[in-house]
């Protein structure tokens, strides 16, 4: 969690809430490498960051998106995210429907294939599009 919401729990009457969960872990902020392992074994991730809209998608893990829109529609069309807004009893009917099955082989969108510095590099050259 990140240190700015950690600090900010007690102020809004959360803390309490969140020490009475016993089974929620709450971390100081992880580097890349441990985060994409979490992200990679997690049954549903809860965010309002595209990026890591697009990393679930990539990474074949349930997405919800708690805003109202993306600027990451693709995630979305290849069924992998769902906007879900800020609505509680939505987020959770969201996670209920999605944790406990898989999400099954969702489509890699166009130009996702780990390539985009060959493209680059042809642009640059003159030898590609």
């Amino acid at each position: 969690m990140h240190p700015r919401t950690v600090a900010n729990l007690p102020k809004l009457g959360l803390a309490e809430r969140f020490a009475a969960m016993k089974q929620l872990r709450v971390t100081k902020p992880l580097g890349y490498l441990d985060f994409l392992k979490l992200m990679g074994n997690a049954a549903v991730v809860l965010t309002d960051s595209g990026g890591i809209q697009e990393e679930t998608t990539i990474l074949g893990v349930w997405c919800l998106t708690l805003r109202e829109n993306t600027e990451r529609p693709v995630t979305v069309t290849c069924g992998t995210n769902t906007v879900v807004g800020v609505d509680p009893d939505t987020i959770i009917a969201a996670y209920r429907e999605r944790r406990g099955t898989p999400v099954s082989d969702p489509p890699v969108p166009e130009k996702w294939d780990g390539r985009a510095a060959e493209r680059i590099a042809d642009i640059l050259a003159g030898t590609g599009t």
